[in-house]
């Protein structure tokens, strides 16, 4: 089976300009694509992932990625799947967020010998001069085409400003930028991005008379529905500090049972025949299956000690309740407290347990936290210092997740 035909196996590709010379060049180690990286902030999360994954698997079979970040189109902001104008932010802010992509991103793509590239579109989109791009590119896209788009579509009632409308224009150039500089013969891309994508190529041919292809992947973390990469707390981020270990591994640990098998097949590196033996498993015994899926992803991310660390905690944790070394932690200093307490829901937001007092009101009526094992049924309870007797507390949220509290 060729790389190509492994990813069709694994559910990824949505897509595609020409298939059989696509297949060619991905089979043949002939492929110089690119994925871009809008760095909207400070770090990546696991909407990113699969696109690395992805990008580690074509790399593997003597393809060469080129990791695009977005420093040029950040400043303008993808409407793709927006509701509103994304915030804007500062060239200082921009050029943070790049450098923490790039370190992210060299854990996962081996840069080394050419091997792959990292470049900033901001490298030529910010030298662009608007009346030369307007006569150079702007005569290749047709209005009528960009307004029929579905990056467009959802803006259309709110809303679209010009400034979100040039962004078909940056991410077409940008592939035409690439395939003259770098030789970059493919751009792979979430299938929201499809219309962007198709300019792209469609410009490369009107200019340069030349051919270069297009795949979409099937981003189960960005196609269907969004309903991944979320959590109570917000996004599941790759770094650390934004997001531990332990909750990393919880996340994939959690997964719906609809979605283990997907996410094993789109997201691992497990051989399909491992994979097929896994979907086999019914009901309670697909927790071994969401074992393997969350312990695997922890190693890629965090390394084998940090996954073996957050495996034992979580195991320990749901049989006995008692293991809280790797368990998420909330450090209260004296002005959290108010005349030696705390309010529960204060508590709870301090820890990023929940967004808002009144999702915690609806969790405690519904009978979702406890503290030590107790029950908390009075939205406005509050935590005495007392009961950190034993030098923390443990807050349970629902039946799966577990916070420890210390007073530093």
């Amino acid at each position: 089976m060729g790389v190509y035909e492994e990813l069709v196996a694994r559910g990824l590709i949505a897509q595609v300009t020409d298939e059989e010379e696509i297949r060619a060049l991905v089979n043949n180690g002939r492929a110089v694509f690119y994925i871009g990286f809008d760095p909207t902030a400070d770090s990546l999360h696991v909407g990113h992932f699969m696109a690395l994954c992805l990008m580690k698997r074509l790399q593997l079979a003597g393809n060469t990625p080129i990791a695009l970040i977005g420093g040029g189109t950040a400043m303008i902001g993808d409407p793709s799947g927006r509701t509103d104008m994304r915030q804007m932010m500062t060239k200082e802010t921009i050029e943070h967020n790049c450098e923490c992509f790039r370190r992210q991103m060299s854990r996962f793509i081996d840069f080394s010998d050419g091997k792959a590239l990292m470049v900033n579109n901001a490298d030529w989109l910010l030298d662009l001069n608007y009346v030369e791009l307007l006569r150079e590119v702007g005569a290749c896209f047709s209005v009528n085409n960009m307004l029929r788009a579905e990056c467009y579509k959802q803006r259309m009632e709110k809303g679209l400003s010009f400034l979100e409308f040039n962004y078909m224009i940056m991410q077409s150039y940008d592939f035409y930028a690439l395939y003259q500089r770098y030789g970059c013969n493919m751009q792979f891309g979430g299938d929201d991005q499809w219309s962007n994508m198709l300019g792209g190529t469609e410009l490369i041919r009107r200019k340069l008379g030349q051919d270069a292809y297009a795949m979409t992947i099937n981003l189960l973390l960005n196609s269907e529905g969004k309903k991944m990469g979320k959590t109570q707390k917000g996004a599941v981020w790759l770094d650390a500090e934004k997001t531990s270990p332990f909750d990393f591994y919880q996340y994939w640990r959690n997964v719906d049972d609809a979605d283990v098998i997907k996410c094993l097949r789109m997201l691992t590196f497990l051989p399909l025949s491992e994979i097929e033996e896994l979907e086999r498993l019914q009901g309670a015994e697909l927790n071994r299956a969401k074992e393997i899926l969350a312990f695997e992803l922890t190693e890629m991310i965090h390394g084998r000690d940090q996954a073996e660390k957050a495996q034992e905690g979580a195991r320990a944790l749901f049989s006995k309740g008692s293991d809280t070394e790797n368990m998420p932690t909330t450090e209260l200093i004296d002005d959290d407290f108010e005349d030696g307490s705390i309010a529960v829901l204060d508590l709870m937001i301090r820890c990023s347990l929940i967004r808002s007092k009144g999702e915690g009101r609806r969790l405690i009526q519904q009978g979702g936290v406890s503290i030590d094992d107790r029950k908390i049924s009075d939205p406005f309870h509050r935590v005495s210092r007392d009961e950190f007797g034993k030098g923390y507390i443990v807050i349970k949220k629902g039946k799966k997740v577990f916070h420890k509290t210390v007073i530093k």
